[in-house]
């Protein structure tokens, strides 16, 4: 499969226009299942983005896979987290043993983890660990940009590669995970300057940061927009000021579900965060947009409801890692076992159910 070398040629396949056609279809059957219209309420409209996304109404999400990009933030020295950076290498190795609370969910979800180096600080090729390395961390955004915008782009990139590379492989269901000390700082940040909101709003308490760490992290994310000035009609400066190799990573993963027409789930903030950068990079991308969970971090809400996408589960999760995400896909599953296998309203004679208002 092509992957796409320019960011121009990655928006341009990635805005191809949803099929109408095949989301009809979808409907259609949705309509012909004996059960009351409508009545599954996110699970049948998410089949019908699916198909609408992939052009078929003959839908299979048989082999799925989570990519968990992983970073580090130069951010972490303002005091703005817990834990060191050498807890993102200790997490990733975690990946890649099969050990982490992912990767147990992925286990019970049939999907395959891909754990992915995308500037690991320090971190030495691993063997589970595929390695799309952009640099050694990330600047301090309390000092200057976090990146140059041609690393922002390489990281783009290297995320719409990934997903051409699962779809080869035949995957036809990507999640989305994440692991990078302080990215929960960088992710507000990013929030912040394309939603126009003060630290204050959507700064939260991450990993668990007392009072004092709250503080200085909203302190952080305030000097951060202060110094860097990050443009919201540009995602790609957003991104390279105040933003991280991981996020920029997965925002190329929302461009490649679009241009390569896989659905991808959105996880919590981090992952959110990137998919809102992908659709005000290319309105197109919001086809292979698909909210699993809402976040409980304080941003959560809200940049789903700039996406206009609504969330599967709310469970109050905070992990990361891919975890709600990946703990969305049995309800995809249940959704299409009802999709293709159920009865028909004429199979088991019962007089079709008919429209009577509005959203059925």
């Amino acid at each position: 499969m092509e992957q796409l070398e320019h960011i121009e040629t990655l928006l341009e396949r990635a805005s191809a226009p949803a099929d109408e056609t095949a989301r009809s279809a979808a409907h259609q059957r949705w309509a012909s299942l004996a059960h009351p219209l409508g009545s599954l309420g996110l699970l049948e409209t998410m089949l019908e983005d699916a198909a609408a996304l992939t052009g078929s109404a003959e839908l299979c999400f048989d082999k799925r896979a989570v990519l968990v990009l992983c970073a580090d933030n130069g951010v972490v020295a303002q005091g703005v987290t817990q834990t060191g950076p050498e807890v993102t290498a200790a997490v990733a190795r975690g990946f890649a043993a099969g050990e982490s609370p992912v990767c147990r969910m992925a286990h019970a979800a049939r999907c395959a983890v891909v754990p992915v180096d995308m500037g690991i600080l320090n971190f030495p090729p691993t063997e589970g660990v595929l390695s799309c390395r952009v640099g050694n961390g990330t600047g301090d955004i309390t000092c200057g940009p976090a990146m140059t915008r041609a690393q922002a782009e390489q990281a783009v990139l290297a995320g719409a590669a990934l997903v051409a590379r699962q779809a080869e492989a035949g995957v036809n269901l990507l999640a989305t995970g994440e692991m990078g000390i302080g990215n929960t700082t960088t992710s507000a940040a990013v929030a912040c300057a394309l939603l126009d909101r003060p630290a204050e709003d959507f700064v939260g308490r991450g990993a668990g940061l007392s009072d004092a760490g709250l503080a200085r992290k909203r302190i952080a994310v305030r000097r951060a927009l202060e110094v860097n000035h990050p443009d919201p009609a540009d995602p790609l400066d957003v991104l390279a000021k105040v933003g991280g190799f991981d996020l920029a990573g997965l925002c190329g993963v929302f461009l490649g579900g679009a241009a390569y027409r896989v659905p991808v789930l959105a996880d919590g903030l981090i992952s959110t965060v990137a998919a809102l950068c992908a659709v005000r990079l290319c309105p197109g991308a919001a086809k292979a947009v698909f909210a699993s969970h809402v976040s409980a971090e304080p941003a959560g809400r809200a940049v789903l409801d700039a996406l206009g996408k609504q969330p599967l589960i709310t469970a109050g999760m905070r992990l990361g890692e891919g975890t709600g995400a990946v703990a969305s896909i049995p309800l995809w599953d249940m959704a299409r076992a009802v999709y293709a296998e159920s009865y028909s309203f004429d199979q088991c004679g019962v007089e079709a159910y008919q429209p009577q208002g509005e959203g059925v």
